[in-house]
């Protein structure tokens, strides 16, 4: 699959680390939203909106790269929620994802600014 990856980063502006960002944040979201996946679970039942899944990403990046994800997120073109779609939606084109029949691009836009979302209090090292 992480070749069919690379293909598909290719065929967009956001770099391979990008997706597979999104995969990861997409696992973590998952299990914050329902807890541990039972073996055999249909991916439906763990299904997340797209704002769901725009604010756990904004907490995953938080967690992994702490005052720098912001800086990460940009170095990957991720500017706005809106992106975060794009990667989903380039991802469920070819296969990698699913939606139901309720998911549309659209859930992704406007979710939250980036600046504000990403705001960091040095002194306290906390999300403003």
């Amino acid at each position: 699959m992480e070749s069919d990856l690379f293909t598909l980063a290719r065929s967009t502006k956001y770099p391979i680390d990008a997706f597979l960002f999104v995969q990861r944040g997409l696992d973590f979201t998952a299990q914050r939203v329902h807890g541990e996946s039972k073996p055999g679970a249909a991916p439906a039942a763990r299904h997340v909106s797209g704002q769901q899944l725009c604010r756990g990403l904004r907490d995953y990046a938080l967690a992994q790269y702490g005052l720098l994800a912001r800086t990460v997120l940009r170095h990957w073109h991720i500017e706005k929620s809106e992106d975060f779609g794009n990667i989903v939606f380039a991802m469920i084109g070819a296969g990698m994802m699913h939606k139901t029949a309720d998911d549309n691009i659209e859930d992704f836009s406007g979710v939250y600014d980036f600046n504000e979302a990403f705001a960091v209090s040095l002194a306290k090292g906390e999300r403003a």
